[in-house]
């Protein structure tokens, strides 16, 4: 770990800590969606965008080695009380690591790494405009607290909008959390079982015709941000994304991050990312 992890986005130049966090909940939320909520002492404040490299699955007396590697997952909220906290991720079972993830239960510990990586931009209060925060899949759980935080920044609440995608409503994550925020959310499904039936970015075409005057926030499937990226540069507008490339260490030693941004050559998505300017990214070469 090098001091440059100080300038990612993390407050108070505190470095990313490791602990063996105590287990609240482990909540099945259908489908293939989970909730974890760990019990975190003395947790550094992050900022939205920032993950946490989670063991593949609960830490027990003979360490596991197979699977080996922890997995990167999005911080959803941060409750805090006094020098603890806790710490929610919200994940889906797609592979051996986060199936054992999902046998987890109260109690036991899962080793944690973070906060990590550089976050969305700071929030500054707009005078008109609004920010249209996009996210798909398992994107969506890296817009929650930025959603929570662009309101308190927000003259209005529809300046705020949230656009949530999912091949099905029962793939939504987190859609009853986004609703209490009270900014302005609109929701697409592939099948159409809720909200817009078809794909999220049609809804921000939409929007953005309405209202061209608009920063855009995405997280999900690289072919969303993508198609992100390139209805906001059609417009003029700024958008600002969050990669989800396969990592194995979280602090650029593994190299196995590396995305194709700028005009040559590649950054670690794990030190300067997550979070990049749509713009900066060569989609046609991402893997």
């Amino acid at each position: 770990m090098t001091t440059d992890q100080t300038k990612n986005g993390n407050p108070g130049n505190r470095l990313p800590v490791r602990l063996d966090a105590r287990v609240v909940e482990n909540r099945h939320e259908g489908g293939v969606n989970w909730r974890l909520v760990v019990e975190v002492v003395d947790w550094p404040d992050f900022r939205p965008g920032q993950f946490v490299m989670v063991s593949p699955g609960p830490l027990a007396e003979v360490e596991r080695w197979d699977p080996l590697l922890p997995r990167p997952m999005a911080i959803y909220r941060l409750r805090r009380d006094g020098g603890s906290g806790q710490l929610e991720i919200l994940y889906k079972v797609s592979g051996r690591g986060t199936a054992l993830l999902a046998q987890t239960v109260s109690g036991q510990r899962v080793r944690l790494v973070g906060p990590l990586g550089r976050s969305f931009p700071e929030l500054q209060e707009r005078s008109g405009g609004r920010r249209i925060l996009v996210g798909g899949g398992t994107g969506i759980a890296s817009l929650f607290d930025l959603a929570a935080r662009a309101l308190k920044a927000a003259s209005a609440s529809t300046d705020v909008q949230v656009l949530l995608g999912a091949r099905s409503a029962e793939d939504l994550l987190g859609a009853d959390d986004f609703e209490s925020l009270g900014a302005t959310l609109s929701f697409a499904t592939e099948d159409g079982s809720r909200g817009h039936r078809g794909f999220v970015t049609e809804l921000l075409e939409s929007r953005l015709d309405a209202d061209p005057d608009s920063v855009v926030y995405a997280c999900g499937p690289t072919p969303m941000m993508e198609r992100c990226a390139t209805i906001s540069a059609e417009r003029g507008v700024t958008c600002m994304v969050s990669l989800e490339n396969h990592m194995a260490c979280g602090f650029g030693v593994c190299l196995g991050c590396a995305a194709p941004i700028g005009s040559a050559g590649y950054s670690l998505v794990c030190r300067e990312g997550p979070v990049f300017d749509a713009a900066t990214v060569r989609w046609g070469e991402m893997p």
